[in-house]
């Protein structure tokens, strides 16, 4: 008779009914390193992977890191250096597999290059209110990153530079998402985010650019320049309440999925409304992150390890 293993979990008897506990060890490999993927990247890096020796194993393989995935997270957990230091560990896990990957708040130009120097088969990018993103950093990132497809760029601190050179040095692009702070593009006119988009980027078919103030003549201009479009996102744009007929006929008829500006839903100061929300958005998160720091630092000993 063949005596149970040391990983083995009893049987147990309740009401007269057996009732068998699992045994998560005994799962095939496969199956396991399918489960932990769909975990979130920081609860990998902090628990997961310190479950069991297999576990751990498991971890190290660089097909795990094929996905990276770091927001809507609890601040009170880690800081924005500790998180940086998951980040940076996991993309260099990845070891040249990364293909998607998505930061919010902490992103920082260190960061957008441990990408470019160990991501250089990344597909889809997303970074969301990283305001510690700078111009040259993004630009210095993307130029080695040309399998680029998919960026969504979320109320950073970047300018039409920096989409200038992502349109010059990804020429797989076909969907981006760049919203912009209002109380950046609530100011004067930003056609020249438009042109850089036009002139670069003429395969993209998803476009979202919402919140932008362009003006018509950026419109015309991402008309013309992007023939591909079937997306389109111009809500929120304050000065494209008045489209023309001839510009929104062309619009409609151009664009299968269109999402133009509303003219009702629009006061004379809604747009400045929003922008204080966001900027009230912005500092609740800053300062929460700062206190969280009282709370002390993440036990990181092992998991840094080979």
């Amino acid at each position: 008779m063949m005596m149970p293993s040391a990983c083995s979990i009893a049987s147990k008897k309740a009401k007269g009914d057996c009732t068998t506990v699992p045994n998560w060890l005994e799962l095939p490999r496969e199956i396991t390193a399918n489960i932990l993927q769909r975990l979130p990247t920081v609860q990998i890096v902090t628990s997961a992977c310190l479950v069991c020796p297999q576990w751990w194993n498991i971890c190290k393989d660089p097909l795990m890191w094929r996905t990276i995935h770091m927001a809507g997270f609890d601040y009170f957990t880690c800081s924005f250096r500790e998180l940086a230091k998951i980040c940076q560990y996991a993309i260099e896990r990845s070891c040249g597999h990364l293909i998607d990957i998505q930061i919010e708040y902490f992103g920082s130009d260190d960061i957008l290059e441990c990408i470019a120097q160990s991501a250089s088969n990344l597909r889809c990018m997303q970074l969301v209110e990283c305001f510690q993103i700078s111009d040259k950093g993004f630009i210095d990132a993307v130029r080695k990153l040309p399998k680029l497809e998919e960026v969504r760029i979320s109320l950073c601190d970047l300018s039409s530079n920096s989409l200038e050179a992502l349109g010059r040095s990804c020429p797989l692009l076909k969907v981006l998402r760049y919203a912009r702070p209002l109380y950046v593009s609530s100011i004067g006119k930003e056609d020249h985010l438009a042109l850089a988009i036009s002139e670069t980027m003429s395969k993209l078919c998803y476009l979202d650019i919402q919140g932008t103030s362009i003006t018509n003549i950026g419109l015309l201009a991402i008309l013309d320049g992007c023939p591909l479009l079937e997306y389109l996102d111009i809500d929120e744009c304050f000065h494209l309440k008045n489209l023309s007929n001839n510009l929104r006929k062309r619009c409609i008829e151009q664009i299968k999925d269109l999402r133009l500006p509303n003219p009702n839903n629009y006061g004379e100061y809604d747009h400045i409304e929003i922008a204080c929300k966001r900027a009230h958005r912005k500092s609740v998160t800053i300062l929460t992150n700062l206190c969280s720091n009282s709370y002390g630092s993440l036990k990181m000993n092992r998991k840094y390890q080979n």
